[in-house]
């Protein structure tokens, strides 16, 4: 997948189901840079572990953390209504979802994001979203190295 097809079928329909507010040029770029940290947007499931979409979300981590917060939990209900799941799925159905409907997976990116007190960074700031990145998703072997280019990459996208 390239990160144009992301954008195109998979974030811009997961932010039309949210509020206006949560959608910002920010908050887009963020999006596929941390897709791009976090599979290259090759791996809908993690290779040697449990993270599933795009974005590797963790049953026990993002998804329960998205669906539980009281920022996040009524959204993420709305869109699951939306995308004809049930209102009260569990963690673990959504966690099975995401690893295919990646839709439902960038609408857990954009309010697991949401949960945070953090402003999305600017165009000039990967640093400052490499720590929004780290306080969102506390990647186990977190690795710098590539972030600047994928957060340079995302802003040319978004």
């Amino acid at each position: 997948m390239t990160p144009e097809f992301l954008l195109n079928h998979a974030i811009s329909p997961a932010l039309r189901l949210l509020p206006g507010r949560m959608n910002s040029q920010q908050a887009v770029a963020m999006m596929i840079a941390i897709a791009l940290q976090e599979s290259g947007l090759k791996h809908r499931r993690q290779i040697g572990g449990s993270a599933r979409g795009y974005f590797q979300f963790e049953q026990g981590g993002g998804v329960r953390g998205v669906l539980m917060h009281p920022a996040s939990g009524e959204h993420i209900k709305n869109v699951l209504v939306a995308l004809d799941y049930a209102q009260d799925a569990d963690a673990g159905a959504c966690y099975a979802a995401i690893q295919h409907n990646d839709v439902l997976a960038a609408a857990f990116a954009r309010l697991l994001l949401w949960t945070l007190p953090d402003p999305m960074p600017n165009r000039d700031s990967p640093g400052k979203g490499w720590t929004v990145y780290m306080k969102a998703w506390r990647p186990g072997k977190p690795h710098r190295e590539p972030w600047n280019d994928h957060f340079e990459t995302a802003w040319e996208i978004a």
